[in-house]
């Protein structure tokens, strides 16, 4: 399957750099020092453009949050023959672990960008509620449930959770294990 067309790449090169040069002013001045033209014009692009990449200011800092979400749910919908769903979410967090133990500096950096801004830790959690929500149909789905079983919901969330919990640990590497471990005691259906 070809990739994407040249239109596509020059789009997806603007919605980057939007998100670079944002975060790279967010962290310099403060978000809330930060307006969106400006944004736009260190971008070299109008506002009109960056609000047809991104809906919010907010949004400028999580732009990997779609691809996010969707990853979350081809874990569960994609995942190999005989290969549960705790299974599945397990190795995907230590994926995004790696992820995270591999960019640390930007990680501390955004860490950071959230730690002093109120407005973008509310926006982060609507996101990991969505996400969440997400996860727990596909996961629902999978294991024939109703869309809006509570054990799914339950399994979702506890997941997510367990990689911030690990990431958070100062020992991930054994955390993930650990807190996975429990969460296949309390969902046995899924395992």
């Amino acid at each position: 399957m070809p990739g994407p067309g040249l239109r596509e790449r020059k789009k997806l090169q603007t919605r980057q750099r939007l998100a670079d040069v944002a975060f790279a002013l967010f962290r310099e001045h403060g978000f809330d020092n930060v307006t969106v033209a400006e944004i736009a014009d260190a971008a070299d692009v109008a506002v009109s453009t960056l609000f047809s990449y991104f809906p919010s200011k907010e949004a400028l800092v999580f732009d990997e949050d779609e691809a996010y979400e969707q990853g979350l749910v081809a874990v569960v919908r994609e995942r190999a023959e005989g290969v549960s769903i705790i299974d599945a979410l397990e190795a995907q967090a230590a994926r995004q672990l790696f992820g995270l133990s591999a960019d640390r500096v930007v990680v501390e950096q955004f860490q950071e960008l959230l730690a002093d801004t109120p407005q973008l830790r509310e926006y982060f959690e609507r996101l990991k509620r969505r996400w969440e929500k997400s996860l727990a149909v596909a996961i629902a789905q999978e294991a024939g449930l109703p869309d809006d079983d509570v054990s799914a919901a339950a399994l979702a969330r506890c997941a997510l959770d367990a990689v911030e919990l690990g990431h958070d640990s100062g020992d991930p590497d054994t955390a993930i294990p650990i807190l996975f471990a429990r969460l296949r005691r309390g969902w046995r259906d899924f395992c």
